[in-house]
């Protein structure tokens, strides 16, 4: 057993290839195999959003605080709000983030297939994000 103690784990930056904004990542777990569990606390500014990726088994999101936006490749956004839980199928081409005008904390659960969670593709276009939600 292992226990991580509340604030002893620096929250991270997140990493601006993958990123669009300022998004901060805080810990919860990354497993040691034979697991898998890969979980973040996602914290984004208005506006700030993932890259479009993809998981090799899916990626769980449970929002925590605010709204914000979620999307499949080829479909408009969804707006989520706190106590939302998204799931998103292995492999499908999405991205998430922030609202225009409102933060978002959301935590992102996913496995590790030989040592990553996930696959990044290309920025949102302004136009994508920009999109009227569903």
């Amino acid at each position: 057993m292992q226990i991580f103690a509340a604030g002893t784990r620096p929250s991270m930056r997140a990493n601006s290839d993958y990123f669009t904004g300022t998004v901060w990542q805080d810990p919860i777990i990354s497993t040691e195999a034979p697991a898998r569990l890969h979980a973040l606390c996602v914290h984004f500014e208005p506006g700030a959003r993932t890259a479009w990726h993809t998981h090799p088994f899916g990626q769980t999101l449970h929002v925590t605080q605010g709204a914000g936006l979620v999307c499949l490749r080829g479909e408009p956004p969804r707006v989520i709000r706190a106590g939302d839980t998204v799931w998103i199928p292995a492999d499908a081409e999405h991205w998430h983030g922030a609202g225009p005008d409102t933060t978002m904390t959301h935590i992102a659960m996913q496995e590790m297939q030989d040592g990553s969670a996930a696959t990044w593709l290309e920025h949102v276009s302004e136009a994508d994000y920009e999109m009227e939600p569903a």
